[in-house]
């Protein structure tokens, strides 16, 4: 069947198969070009996608190498908070105390060394006394009336915070001053009322 219609597309002379046999052959060019762009368009995409696959695992690679103790250096904070506290619940005459010195020493030296281990995994305390509060960083419990100090900032630190390079482990608990509240001006005064 096939050779009929070769035969049939050839004239007597010869010369209209030729013709259709390169119309055939660009046509059969023209969709063997356009698969190959398509084709090219796909394989970039899929480089461009495994790009980002390789980029996007080596950040969290990194991420996990800087921020893998998080969970455990949250546990820990408690430990240097208690170890604070114990310092500071010492009476000064109890310091004195040769029976009682040796403790209070060993328990200063266990807090230097949790403090020296923190900093050295990028574990820094914040201790902002005195600063502007910053809601990232601190968490207000209360606001503190008549401190002398300007509105929004720190005026006592009631547990300190801490940040893992630049994560937030745990906001610093603080009192902030409040502003001083005036009556407001356009609220007519008691001895001007009628």
């Amino acid at each position: 069947m096939s050779d009929d219609r070769n035969e049939a597309q050839t004239a007597p002379n010869g010369e209209a198969a030729p013709a259709s046999a390169a119309a055939s052959a660009e046509e059969r060019l023209a969709r063997a070009e356009a698969e190959l762009a398509e084709t090219k368009d796909r394989l970039l995409r899929a480089l461009a996608e495994t790009e980002n696959v390789r980029r996007r695992a080596e950040r969290e690679r990194a991420d996990a190498l800087k921020y893998g103790g998080a969970s455990l250096a949250r546990e820990l904070l408690n430990v240097a908070d208690n170890l604070r506290r114990a310092l500071d619940s010492a009476p000064a005459d109890q310091a004195a105390d040769e029976r009682m010195r040796p403790l209070l020493q060993g328990v200063a030296a266990t807090e230097r060394e949790l403090l020296a281990a923190f900093e050295r995994n990028g574990i820094r305390r914040i201790d902002p006394a005195g600063e502007r509060f910053d809601h990232n960083l601190h968490q207000a419990m209360f606001e503190v009336e008549n401190t002398g100090q300007p509105p929004g900032t720190v005026v006592q630190v009631l547990q300190p915070g801490y940040v893992m390079h630049d994560r937030l482990l745990r906001p610093a608990m603080v009192a902030v001053a409040k502003g001083e509240s005036k009556p407001p001006s356009d609220a007519p005064r008691f001895d001007e009322v009628v």
